[in-house]
């Protein structure tokens, strides 16, 4: 074939080339539209039902919020927690699995060139109908190498909406880890807290403990001088054990929390003992809480991006399934050289090539292709569900870690009273027993409101803390969007036509 004889078929090729690549626009299946933000709705203010209501502010919620309880123990095992937990790093290697598969999909969008070499030593049978018609018989060699490409044309956005779709699915799995650090830091934080509590609550166990060993100590010592009974001193030996029976339990939790702590840092069991074995206060909840701005909520609750990611993905998903009904269209060329004698590879002769369009068209699949549209189009309703179901989630946790944080606010408030009058009236009594005054029943009344009431004070506390917790993770704090957005870029890839 001459240079101008081939003209024409060039010029016929890059024709159809440049059609394709117009018709290329075309996007088969709906656009994603982003769902319309109706968090704005809900309103982060305690209900009027408590008189203590605490005061809350519109301030930005810092993404490590356990910063705002001042204490350094929780700061350190909150850094280690994000750094170690296996739960994190097992969402990290299924990011990297999205990624891959964005990847693979995206190269769908690029032409593929590979080369190929091959070497025959071969002979024509004697007897066979090649021979008959005069072809030779003795053996030859028979060399061959060259390039093949083929680029299929993305006319109706097939390869486009699988790369939207792979790219949604690397957001969600992207939110799935950040979803993760919002659930581990409030699970470190609250461990922390009961661990803080735990120790409080033995500490009351062990001052309990000393006033009984006191009492009983006075009610042998008047049974000895004749003016108390043997009732009071079994009443007060029976008060002391049941003192040191609390104790064993208590200390069995606070081990059991140790060792949840280390778990959640992946560390093995009594790695932490040294370092959180000594009872120290419960942190102190700050006095204002900052609760975001709500037309904001929607983009700090990483499980709503996530669904949202989700249902993006499912409507991709539905362009590549209506695709599959329109012809595909690519170019397939090759070029090389074959030739009898490895000697003449080098000459111009033993060029050969081969390039044109090719077309498939799906004509009968046996309803597949309808049925796997309408599998997309049921997946993306029930992606759409979803995420109505997890905004709906998050309305009803923050309404409920509100509802909660005033309501142990209002009821420590009205236990610290309880307490401070059930530790006068104990004194009162225990006084009044020294001197003769007043009964061992009396007494052991008093004590007993006394132990009751310093345990519902100091859950109270523990409770208190555990709630502002929650409204922490309800409100979406414990990640930086800025560093998540740097995470998901994604090159475009090279040859892509966007």
């Amino acid at each position: 074939m001459t240079a101008e004889s081939s003209q024409p078929s060039i010029r016929h090729l890059l024709g159809v080339t440049l059609c394709s690549a117009l018709l290329a626009g075309c996007m088969a299946g709906p656009d994603f539209l982003r769902s319309t933000d109706e968090l704005v709705a809900v309103d982060l203010v305690p209900r009027v039902d408590y008189t203590d209501r605490p005061p809350a502010m519109s301030a930005p919620l810092p993404a490590q919020w356990w910063m705002l309880f001042n204490d350094p123990v929780l700061a350190d095992l909150e850094g280690r927690a994000q750094i170690d937990n296996l739960d994190l790093q097992i969402s990290l290697a299924r990011i990297e699995q999205s990624r891959a598969q964005l990847g693979i999909v995206s190269s769908q969008l690029s032409p593929t060139f590979a080369g190929g070499a091959s070497y025959a030593h071969e002979a024509l049978s004697e007897h066979g109908k090649f021979a008959a018609l005069g072809a030779p018989t003795q053996p030859n060699d028979f060399w061959q190498f060259g390039f093949d490409a083929t680029w299929e044309i993305d006319l109706w956005g097939r390869a486009r909406r699988a790369r939207e779709g792979a790219k949604a699915a690397l957001e969600g799995a992207t939110y799935d880890r950040e979803a993760a650090r919002v659930a581990l830091a409030a699970e470190v934080a609250r461990t922390y807290l009961q661990l803080r509590g735990t120790q409080a609550q033995l500490d009351v166990a062990h001052q309990n403990l000393a006033v009984a060993e006191r009492l009983l100590a006075v009610a042998e010592s008047r049974e000895h001088n004749g003016v108390a009974t043997r009732f009071e001193t079994l009443s007060a030996s029976a008060q002391l054990a049941s003192s040191k029976a609390s104790i064993p339990e208590l200390i069995q939790h606070r081990n059991l929390l140790m060792n949840a702590l280390a778990s959640l840092i992946a560390a093995e069991p009594r790695t932490l003992d040294a370092q959180l074995r000594e009872s120290m206060p419960l942190p102190l909840p700050p006095s204002r809480v900052p609760t975001g701005i709500p037309s904001e909520l929607a983009r700090r609750r990483p499980d709503i991006l996530s669904a949202e990611a989700q249902l993006h993905a499912a409507t991709a998903a539905i362009g590549v399934a209506k695709a599959d009904f329109y012809p595909r269209v690519g170019l397939k060329g090759r070029a090389g050289v074959e030739a009898f004698e490895a000697d003449d590879l080098g000459t111009w002769d033993s060029r050969q090539f081969s390039v044109g369009p090719t077309v498939y068209l799906p004509i009968f699949q046996g309803g597949r292709l309808q049925q796997r549209l309408a599998l997309n189009e049921a997946k993306q309703k029930a992606a759409a569900l979803l995420y109505r179901q997890t905004v709906l989630r998050a309305w009803h946790e923050i309404d409920n870690a509100l509802d909660a944080w005033a309501a142990q606010r209002s009821q420590y408030a009205q236990l610290s009273i309880s307490y401070e009058h059930s530790k006068q009236a104990f004194h009162t009594a225990q006084r009044g027993y020294q001197e003769g005054a007043a009964d061992y029943l009396s007494v052991l009344t008093a004590q007993r409101e006394l132990l009751s009431s310093q345990t519902r004070l100091n859950v109270s506390a523990t409770n208190a803390t555990l709630t502002l917790v929650n409204l922490f993770k309800a409100l979406g704090g414990g990640w930086n969007s800025d560093e998540v957005a740097t995470a998901m870029a994604w090159p475009s890839p090279q040859g892509a036509h966007e």
